[in-house]
């Protein structure tokens, strides 16, 4: 819905109005922004809702320097301006990107190394929910917790759209995967999406089950997004030599945490954000992911989990669902855009 005032266009985005619950994200109007050198302006169809946004609302994870306020750090679109230098796609390409902020608008600037196409087969709204989540995967369970094919990785979290892009990419790449899950359904659902061994962490311990299933071995590669009394427990359950990759702190700091274990089995516990990584840094993640991942997607093998989808002005109702934790798969907004297409 974009509009003039004084010469000047307006597009319709998603503002926080103060740190707080859903009902802070309002519906408001900013100027559409310019691209600046090597960036390209994206008319945005679709943009997914991550854990990161819910904490930006929050006040606990605000946007780096240089980015938008406006929430928002994946979105899929079509190519609308190029930024002086930009060579990387033509006006009217559909794409999807990553973004540090900025990505709840109907109009979104990013770096054109950032952004990737859109693989062929998958609609907008799947596009939408790649970039966030397949570089976050790609970059601690790859790259920084070096998984490799006949290995094991313990998935925490694994109904989530980090879970599910982790088992869809474990898989793939010839890994066996175990997940926690909260709820017989998303077990259930975990198993369909290609997980070998799914865990109800409120009736089970994970970490008598990883080691059970592995035959006493324990996990090669422990992804948790939990943090908290998890931290002591994923050492319990890792393999010697394992490698635990930190990609959240859901339940806050570690406590009473021992490192004996981690000494005794040569652990690797390492841990990254994605957001204030460098736009040079993020290019070789979407390098990669173009080289390594795409050619999955475009054949089919591997496609985003999509739970469900909310118009843009509904953003609050998006956030209260991923709260509520009953999720499988990923969240996406959808704009006027993709709508009237």
């Amino acid at each position: 819905m974009v509009f003039s005032h004084s010469g000047q266009q307006f597009m319709l985005t998603i503002d926080i109005r103060q740190p707080g619950g859903p009902e802070v994200l309002v519906p408001a109007s900013h100027p559409i922004p310019q691209p600046a050198k090597e960036c390209i302006l994206i008319r945005v169809e679709a943009a997914g809702v991550n854990r990161p946004d819910v904490m930006q609302r929050r006040g606990l994870y605000p946007p780096p320097p240089d980015a938008s306020e406006i929430p928002g750090l994946e979105i899929a679109g079509e190519v609308a301006l190029l930024g002086e230098g930009a060579a990387r796609f033509k006006v009217g390409e559909k794409v999807c990107a990553l973004v540090a902020g900025g990505g709840y608008a109907e109009y979104c600037v990013v770096h054109e190394s950032n952004a990737l196409p859109v693989p062929q087969g998958l609609s907008m709204v799947e596009a939408a929910a790649l970039p966030e989540t397949f570089f976050t995967v790609w970059t601690n369970l790859f790259q920084r917790g070096k998984l490799a094919a006949g290995e094991t990785v313990l998935i925490h979290g694994g109904s989530s759209g980090i879970g599910t892009t982790a088992t869809m990419l474990s898989k793939a790449f010839g890994a066996t995967v175990l997940v926690t899950v909260g709820s017989e359904e998303k077990r259930q659902a975990c198993l369909d999406l290609g997980a070998d061994l799914a865990i109800n962490y409120r009736t089970q311990d994970f970490v008598e089950e990883t080691r059970k299933f592995t035959g006493g071995k324990g996990a090669d590669v422990v992804v948790d997004i939990v943090a908290g009394d998890y931290v002591a427990r994923n050492y319990r359950a890792a393999a010697q030599n394992g490698r635990i990759v930190q990609i959240g702190v859901q339940n806050g700091p570690a406590k009473e945490l021992n490192l004996m274990p981690m000494l005794a089995k040569r652990l690797t516990h390492t841990g990254s954000t994605l957001r204030s990584r460098s736009v040079a840094e993020k290019a070789q993640i979407a390098q990669e992911l173009e080289q390594h991942v795409w050619p999955l997607l475009q054949q089919g093998k591997l496609k985003p989990l999509i739970f469900r989808t909310f118009r843009l002005e509904e953003a609050a109702e998006a956030h209260a669902l991923m709260e509520a934790g009953t999720h499988i798969g990923k969240i996406v907004l959808t704009t006027a855009a993709m709508r009237a297409g």
